[in-house]
């Protein structure tokens, strides 16, 4: 039982840390939080490359999220946050970060 809750509060802290991450590498290449968030827009795939070549962080980061299904493709083929992930921004960043209509 301690073993579990050890990985999860391990696993949660991947998370936020990847989210951090992700929202310092989103707002150095012009994105807001708002690009993940929201569930029908997200980033294209010209958008995760060019993430990808400004930092080696961002594929680490976008294959944890992914994998802890924090993250993944919208329905246009777009990297979101899924609602596990907005909740983790949510509660980071505060009420505007991933709040949408």
């Amino acid at each position: 039982m301690i073993e579990e809750i050890s990985a999860a509060a391990c696993i949660q802290r991947s998370l936020r840390q990847c989210i951090s991450n992700m929202a310092a590498l989103l707002y150095r290449q012009g994105h807001v939080l708002e690009t993940v968030s929201v569930p029908h827009r997200g980033l294209d795939r010209s958008a995760i490359q060019q993430l990808s070549q400004a930092s080696g962080e961002w594929a680490t980061c976008q294959q944890v999220l992914e994998c802890s299904e924090a993250a993944s493709y919208n329905e246009s083929g777009r990297f979101v946050l899924t609602s596990l992930g907005r909740e983790l921004l949510f509660d980071m960043f505060g009420s505007g970060a991933s709040d949408y209509a």
